[in-house]
């Protein structure tokens, strides 16, 4: 599969995200920033949805769109939804900057019948030379932040991933890798889509 339209802001992984999605599913999307991507769900999907954001001017902004979402912070408050609550629960762009990875993945297993994950992959051969060659902190179009200033404290791999995925028991349903502005499917991350991905897309499901 190939993709090359893009959604708010060029961000194509909204787009894909989306096509995960069946139509009038419940739906929770952790660190929904602005709303871009519940706003899509809704008008592509007709999703009931509902966001979790832990700055006030991301909430400000998606509740000035109409949208259902409350002030919260992924590594603390998603012990208070129930079990089976939803069925998507999606983080964004945002695993990398939680505490507790490993604990939010956990806690989005327990209250979505699948859960969806993207994220930018340090494992991209770019990141690699150019950490390679100026032995300093890479920067690039998925990774804008310089080391002191960045929100991102948990980077990994494709593989790193998809290795937490299996110690928690989610089954890779579905991965689109992002290269560039193409999108690609694969079966399961390998040495290669992990040296070329910058961003993936993971929709995974509780292993039976």
């Amino acid at each position: 599969m190939t993709h090359q339209n893009g959604a708010a802001d060029g961000r194509i992984d909204l787009d894909l995200i989306a096509s995960m999605i069946a139509p009038g599913s419940r739906v929770l999307d952790v660190g929904c920033g602005d709303g871009d991507l519940l706003a899509l769900l809704e008008t592509k999907r007709n999703v009931d949805g509902r966001g979790v954001e832990l700055s006030q001017e991301g909430v400000n902004a998606s509740v000035a769109r109409g949208l259902a979402v409350v002030q919260g912070d992924a590594d603390r408050d998603l012990a208070n939804y129930p079990d089976d609550a939803f069925d998507y629960v999606i983080l964004s762009q945002t695993i990398q900057a939680t505490h507790n990875p490993k604990e939010v993945l956990r806690a989005m297993k327990r209250i979505g019948r699948r859960v969806i994950v993207s994220f930018p992959n340090f494992g991209h051969w770019s990141v690699r030379l150019k950490l390679l060659f100026t032995g300093r902190m890479p920067e690039t179009r998925a990774l804008r932040y310089s080391w002191y200033d960045t929100p991102n404290i948990h980077l990994c791999t494709l593989l790193d991933f998809a290795a937490l995925c299996d110690d928690l028991g989610l089954d890779i349903e579905d991965a689109v890798i992002l290269t560039g502005t193409r999108a690609w499917q694969i079966a399961n991350p390998g040495i290669l889509s992990n040296l070329f991905a910058t961003e993936a897309v993971f929709l995974l499901s509780r292993r039976n």
